[in-house]
């Protein structure tokens, strides 16, 4: 018998379970630094789907995911930044320069953030719905 798909909202909860936990297994600047990230990813699209990909055994928590007719952009985190990776990155407008990481392939960007880092919140959530915006076209 085929298991049928979660619905938004039961994958909406899980992840949210599953994040927290992440959050406190962290249990540092990374977590909070995570947390205000996917705020400002949900302030920027009230729709967007949140799920937790790519577990391995070297990396069980799995990658956050944040999608809307695609990937929007994903949030992994390392021992000095939190690396928030725009599957479409290249082809997203970035006047302020927000893009700090992987700028030398054709297809992702990158936004590195470090331990006290602030965060432009405005340009960040522009950023968010014109990827948005570029997969729903």
């Amino acid at each position: 018998m085929k298991k049928k798909p979660a619905s938004n909202e039961t994958r909406g909860a899980s992840f949210s379970q599953e994040f927290a936990a992440r959050i406190k297994e962290l249990n540092d600047w990374r977590g909070e630094m995570l947390a205000r990230i996917r705020m400002l990813i949900k302030q920027a699209d009230p729709e967007v789907v949140e799920e937790v990909k790519w577990r391995k055994p070297s990396n069980s928590a799995g990658v956050p995911v944040w999608s809307h007719a695609g990937i929007i952009c994903t949030g992994e985190t390392y021992k000095n930044a939190v690396k928030m990776t725009f599957a479409k990155g290249a082809a997203l407008p970035d006047p302020v320069g927000l893009f700090n990481s992987s700028l030398e392939g054709n297809t992702r960007r990158a936004i590195d953030f470090h331990e006290g880092d602030k965060i432009d919140e405005k340009a960040l959530q522009a950023l968010i719905r014109a990827a948005v915006a570029l997969n729903t076209a």
